[in-house]
């Protein structure tokens, strides 16, 4: 269905760790308006606090997401949950998913967390959890894995891929080219995960842009908001964030319920729609769904304020004629 583009050179980024040039941006068909998608991490439950382990593997919280995604659907949206393999080797897990992806309520790409996606031949540190940072044969052979995991799962080759941590390198776009896909939602804009062995997105648009190989990317939409918002060097310095959120100078928004109050959403997305971004990528982790998972989401109260915060950004949305597009409506716009 979807066919593999042909690109001028001049076009395309060559690798996903580093900023792509302004000439490889994605122009979308002017048809396709604004729009926005929602990429959600379906993911086994771990101690976000804690050391990384193997066998951190249980997917309890996915047994309550055909009910969250319900709250989606009547909003007109279908999600993408980016599967990992702890939830496609869960049969009970896999089966609610694949209920809703035959019943069209949802799409099915793929996660990669290296520490419980085989093959397992490196140590667990922080510092291996970006594949992207592994030997180019171990990343590929773990995408590899993952890919066939889900192909069997759900009995359709997954186009859209996120590294966990968001971590990509040097061979990441060269390896998912190889497996068949077309999307990749691993960038997450203005944010430096290198102080841990990540990659730094600091200077990376939220705009959707080409690779060499055919391979879309598509960032996480994030803002910098404030008088100092045009001052990305300001964001790699952790120790005045804080200060400069604080006094309203400068602050930074990605688009997702976690961590961010819908006022500093609502602000951002207006920010955007001003400077004339028209493609919104949001997110969250579906263990989210279920209090007591993840940090962001701790008890029911911390349930109502993330289900509020996804009513306001919908709402904002609506009002400004920002419409729900599904992942492959954007390769499609983009290859247009």
């Amino acid at each position: 269905m979807y066919e593999t583009a042909i690109l001028p050179k001049t076009r395309r980024a060559r690798t996903l760790d580093r900023p792509p040039p302004a000439t490889a941006r994605a122009e979308l068909d002017p048809g396709f308006g604004r729009r926005f998608v929602l990429f959600a991490d379906a993911e086994e439950e771990f101690d976000w606090t804690g050391p990384l382990s193997r066998s951190a593997t249980a997917t309890t919280a996915v047994a309550a997401l055909p009910e969250a995604n319900r709250r989606f659907a009547a909003r007109g949206l279908v999600p993408t949950y980016l599967v990992d393999y702890p939830v496609a080797e869960c049969e009970r897990a896999a089966a609610a998913l694949r209920e809703m992806l035959e019943a069209g309520e949802c799409d099915i790409g793929a996660q990669l967390h290296p520490w419980v996606n085989p093959p397992h031949s490196e140590v667990v540190s922080r510092a291996n959890s970006f594949v992207g940072g592994l030997p180019a044969e171990l990343e590929r052979a773990k995408i590899g894995a993952l890919t066939e995991k889900l192909t069997e799962t759900f009995g359709q080759r997954p186009i859209s891929y996120r590294a966990g941590r968001y971590g990509v390198g040097a061979n990441t776009a060269r390896s998912l080219a190889m497996h068949g896909y077309r999307l990749d939602v691993s960038v997450r804009a203005l944010f430096d995960y290198s102080g841990e062995g990540g990659a730094d997105f600091t200077d990376f648009p939220v705009w959707p842009y080409w690779l060499e190989n055919g391979l879309l990317e598509v960032p996480l939409t994030a803002c910098l908001t404030g008088p100092l918002g045009n001052s990305t060097g300001l964001v790699r310095r952790q120790w005045l964030r804080g200060g400069l959120a604080r006094t309203g100078l400068l602050n930074r928004v990605p688009l997702t319920p976690e961590g961010v109050s819908l006022r500093e959403a609502l602000y951002a997305i207006e920010v955007l729609l001003d400077r004339g971004v028209g493609l919104f990528s949001l997110s969250f982790h579906t263990p989210s769904v279920v209090p007591g998972h993840t940090p962001y989401v701790r008890d029911e109260a911390e349930l109502r304020t993330f289900w509020a915060w996804w009513d306001g950004v919908f709402d904002l949305f609506a009002k400004h004629g920002v419409t729900p597009a599904r992942a492959g409506d954007v390769l499609v716009a983009a290859e247009a």
